[in-house]
């Protein structure tokens, strides 16, 4: 697990976008999944920048998103496809043919959840997946006590997620109770998962998922197991750290050939 502390949220957004570009030039076929929320739309505002100023090309990438609310119309506003639209593939020159984002009113869930493993499968798998996190440590929906080895699936949200969701919903009592994620078994087959955290109300999240023990209280936790996990956060979120200043001497130390 790599930790870089950068100053600011728009340094640590510009630094991520250029893991995602240089994949993708180095890879024109890569496979990326995607997160949603707050974290990472600077991530994606600085990618439809790079398209639109130096050429990014998006055409034959495939994209698969993490998840989707149950039972909730795919134009509805707080739709994940609504938003995946709005701040990122409605503004590069994706292959719509080649975008994957769970589908909440699929009559047979659990069909449905073995398919869209199937098509990552399909696609080569991931090759590098974008993620935020909870405050609870949770990374796609999965919340704390989910199987360290689950796989797409029906979710149900816990309070805390659906409260710090209800701003797109007109209040807490209207977003949905069930979510379609991919699993933690899932996300650790990615080559690469970036992870992004952003600010104080992260920070306690930030300190388990890196220095606390594997748990599935802290979901999270799981990418220290994993192969290459690539942590970006800023200031703020980096301040339970108890060894912040050997990641920045690392980062800062890194040989010529390992920087982006």
């Amino acid at each position: 697990m790599e930790i870089i502390i950068q100053p600011d949220v728009e340094a640590a957004s510009r630094l991520a976008a250029r893991f995602v570009a240089r994949l993708i030039r180095d890879k024109s076929r890569a496979v990326l999944g995607f997160a949603t929320g707050q974290t990472p739309l600077p991530l994606y505002e600085e990618l439809c920048r790079m398209h639109r100023e130096e050429k990014l090309d998006f055409d034959r990438i495939t994209s698969f998103n993490l998840d989707e609310y149950v039972g909730l119309d795919p134009a509805h506003p707080g739709s994940y496809r609504t938003y995946m639209w709005t701040h990122l593939f409605g503004r590069i020159n994706i292959d719509p043919g080649r975008v994957h984002i769970p589908d909440g009113l699929a009559p047979d869930i659990p069909l449905y959840c073995e398919k869209y493993e199937d098509e990552i499968r399909a696609a080569g798998g991931i090759d590098l997946q974008v993620l935020g996190i909870g405050t609870d440590g949770h990374i796609g929906f999965n919340e704390p006590s989910s199987s360290l080895v689950s796989r797409t699936r029906i979710k149900t949200l816990t309070v805390e997620t659906r409260r710090d969701n209800a701003r797109l919903f007109g209040g807490e009592k209207k977003v949905p109770h069930h979510v379609i994620t991919m699993g933690l078994g899932t996300i650790m087959e990615c080559r690469t998962c970036l992870l992004l955290a952003f600010g104080a109300r992260k920070a306690e999240a930030v300190a388990q998922t890196v220095e606390g023990p594997v748990s599935a209280m802290v979901p999270a936790s799981i990418l220290q197991l994993h192969g290459r996990t690539i942590v970006i956060i800023d200031e703020e979120a980096s301040s339970r750290l108890r060894r912040s200043e050997y990641y920045r001497y690392v980062y800062e130390h890194k040989p010529d050939w390992q920087k982006v």
